[in-house]
């Protein structure tokens, strides 16, 4: 039997069409191909109005060259497109809509997704919800795109601890290494025709999008589960919350703080420029707020 490297060596160089609705996705199969020497022949996003309400705009930021289309009719317009491309994979990666079966029977060896989640844990579109939950972990995998979202057999993946700077963008780096990683396993086992692992419904865990009452801290909780929920809300963009002297501010990021106090969870220990040192229920926390 082959080696990874074997495969991958023997990969030749592809034709790849790339689903995306968030400029970091986009940018992580940017990367994948170049570094490859594969072509993306053509970028399939979706109108601002169709997106993540917090995802980036896309199309104007792609390369000048690039070949990029710009529909939410995935059955009528992007398929013939797509299929006059002829291209051999489809990989999406923070696509907010279903690709339907007109589209995933197109490509020569199939179709994958890129989900920054342990699956079967954390399907859906917000999977950085397990994190806001508890777990210690950052989880990314590559599957076959499957009829129901992030549901087809698993091709690679990857789980590493949370980082020590436990902010938002850490955990997006984060994402996009193993993410990395799993990209150089999945395709070239989707080219050799692996079929990959079936995923376990018994352990898959929905993940909806936050509400309006998750994204707003409570000071009375411990600084531990404070900094993990305002990292996992803080992922792709500031959302984190908080109620502070009767105006509530967005908070961009939350350190340790040296101030050591007996004062009640809520107390303002310092004010800075930037934003405040507040007790919680164990230790204060230094909260950075978002500035106009």
């Amino acid at each position: 039997m082959e080696s990874l490297t074997e495969v991958r060596a023997a990969t030749a160089p592809l034709r790849i069409v790339t689903l995306n609705a968030f400029l970091p996705g986009y940018q992580l199969l940017h990367d994948f191909a170049e570094r490859n020497g594969h072509e993306i022949v053509l970028v399939v996003t979706l109108p601002q109005t169709d997106r993540y309400g917090d995802s980036a705009p896309l199309a104007i930021d792609l390369p000048e060259r690039s070949n990029v289309l710009i529909t939410s009719k995935l059955r009528t317009v992007a398929a013939p497109v797509i299929e006059a491309l002829r291209p051999d994979v489809i990989i999406s990666a923070a696509f907010p809509r279903l690709i339907p079966p007109e589209i995933l029977e197109i490509p020569k060896y199939g179709a994958l997704n890129c989900h920054p989640s342990p699956l079967p844990a954390g399907r859906g579109p917000t999977p950085q919800r397990l994190i806001y939950e508890g777990d210690d972990r950052v989880g990314a995998t590559v599957h076959r795109t499957a009829a129901e979202f992030d549901t087809g057999a698993i091709l690679a993946q990857r789980i590493a601890p949370l980082p020590d700077d436990l902010n938002g963008p850490a955990i997006m780096a984060t994402w996009r290494t193993l993410l990395t990683e799993c990209l150089d396993e999945a395709v070239p086992r989707l080219v050799s025709g692996d079929p990959g692992d079936p995923q376990d419904p018994a352990k898959a865990s929905e993940a909806p999008f936050f509400t309006e009452s998750e994204r707003l801290l409570d000071l009375t909780e411990p600084s531990a589960v404070i900094r993990r929920k305002a990292a996992a809300l803080n992922v792709t963009s500031p959302s984190a919350k908080l109620h502070l002297n009767g105006t509530t501010h967005t908070i961009t990021r939350t350190d340790p703080a040296p101030t050591r106090s007996p004062a009640p969870p809520g107390t303002i220990l310092e004010t800075h420029p930037t934003g405040w040192a507040v007790q919680t229920a164990d230790h204060p926390l230094h909260l950075t707020r978002q500035t106009p």
